[in-house]
């Protein structure tokens, strides 16, 4: 009877340990992510929010759980309410270049670049179908951490944050648009040269596809780029060619 009282007791023992791996899994992604927002001095409290702000719909499709668009839309929001406010208090710049600049900083490049600062591509909650996260998503992940921030800290701390980030690029006139594709046009416009773009393949499922694009100028191959569009990948060869010729 003792031992199998002992018995006993070691298995709920171990069954316990064992249920607090599973949680601990479940919730790893958020569990690093709230230690990431801690070194800037953010402490999200509710997890299961946090959970769905890093969660794809691939996912939520294949676990019956909620995704991060709903919050994505409201961080959109935020985040160009902050741009606007920091613009408009700490520059003289007229309507039309505060907008410009907005979309600069708010834009899919300009996020993803922000997201880099905390890891977030690697902590992404993913379907099957899905190995990596692309430019996009991590983009939409990166609002929906922003909302999440917001209902649970308020302006305030999204206004810091900002700061502590984005700020720096702002200062630093980092330019997330730049246009490779006019820059190589006008580079061999010189020379009277031609450009071309040639799709040369395109792999994945329809919500995750990658397309891979050669530029041609005057018969010869300068570039190849990838991208989750044509015009993605597009830019992405226009880089290369123009980094090559600029040589």
């Amino acid at each position: 009877m003792y031992y199998l009282k002992n018995l006993l007791v070691d298995g709920f023992k171990i069954i316990k340990e064992i249920v607090l791996f599973l949680f601990l899994c479940y919730n790893f992604y958020v569990i690093v992510m709230k230690e990431i927002f801690k070194k800037f001095n953010i402490v999200i409290n509710d997890e299961k929010l946090l959970r769905v702000a890093l969660t794809h719909s691939s996912y939520s499709n294949e676990h019956n759980c909620e995704c991060y668009e709903r919050l994505e839309y409201l961080g959109d929001a935020v985040l160009e309410i902050v741009c606007s406010d920091y613009l408009y208090n700490n520059t003289s710049y007229p309507e039309g270049e505060m907008s410009r600049l907005r979309s600069l900083y708010v834009c899919e490049n300009a996020l993803y670049e922000y997201s880099k600062e905390i890891n977030l591509k690697d902590y992404i909650y993913l379907g099957n179908g899905i190995s990596e996260a692309n430019k996009t998503i991590i983009a939409d992940v990166f609002e929906a951490c922003m909302a999440v921030i917001y209902l649970e800290q308020g302006l305030d701390t999204v206004k810091k944050l900002f700061h502590d980030m984005i700020v720096p690029y702002i200062e630093n006139h980092e330019d997330f648009l730049m246009d490779y594709k006019s820059l190589l046009q006008e580079s061999v416009q010189t020379v009277k040269k031609s450009v071309t773009y040639n799709l040369i393949d395109e792999t994945g499922p329809a919500h995750h596809k990658e397309f891979k694009v050669e530029v041609i100028i005057d018969g010869l191959v300068y570039g190849v780029g990838v991208g989750n569009s044509k015009k993605e990948a597009e830019q992405d060869a226009a880089k290369k060619a123009y980094m090559k010729r600029a040589k």
